[in-house]
């Protein structure tokens, strides 16, 4: 946890003008501050299954975007998810422009990585989980009518190549966002955000 990992730790503050602070972060869009700083973000899965209640885990796959992965964790700590799940391939990872993005949100909410998606959704599985693909398929139910009580793993996917298909199969249930105009669906972190509200709007009201 970084949180764990700062408590103890003076920092050191450096002030440079403002000639040579361009000079040596130009390529950084930084608001003439810069934190450098070192310690675990990404996690080895643990296991879930002596959790009970409602609990949620977001799955990431094929996001490659640093802009739409750093929103995704923003928006993800913010509706109360318990944890997000990204895969080490396929995947953007933890870049300076992800945590610039999710606006300290990371420090807040534990990121695991995993080798393969397809065997974590059947660990998940054998510990109760429920797996809900947000996905615009022919089965899928509207996202709202969807039940997120409980133990659930939601797994989104980029809009170019969406969720991987052995990764589909795996899934439970798949949840829609209909679109009412022309374009044929929402980014992929204004997507997360609709599902991620209705699931805490379902568990805060019932």
């Amino acid at each position: 946890d970084i949180r764990e990992l700062l408590e103890d730790y003076v920092p050191q503050t450096y002030y440079v003008d403002h000639d040579t602070f361009n000079s040596k972060y130009k390529e950084k869009r930084t608001q003439g501050i810069v934190v450098s700083f070192s310690g675990e973000i990404v996690k080895a899965l643990p296991s879930f299954k002596e959790i009970e209640g409602n609990y949620c885990l977001l799955i990431v796959d094929n996001v490659t975007d640093p802009q739409n992965f750093g929103q995704i964790i923003r928006t993800s700590e913010c509706a109360g998810v318990n944890g997000i799940i990204i895969s080490e391939r396929n995947s953007v990872g933890i870049t300076d422009t992800v945590l610039q993005v999710s606006q300290g949100a990371f420090c807040n909410i534990p990121i695991y990585s995993v080798t393969n998606l397809h065997q974590t959704l059947n660990q998940l599985k054998e510990e109760d989980f429920w797996i809900i693909a947000v996905e615009n398929g022919i089965d899928a139910e509207q996202w709202d009518q969807v039940d997120y009580h409980g133990k659930a793993a939601i797994v989104i996917g980029s809009e170019g190549q969406g969720i991987k298909p052995l990764v589909l199969k795996s899934c439970d249930f798949q949840a829609t966002i209909p679109m009412q105009g022309e374009t044929a669906s929402l980014n992929v972190s204004a997507a997360a955000a609709v599902v991620l509200f209705e699931r805490l709007r379902q568990i805060k009201t019932n």
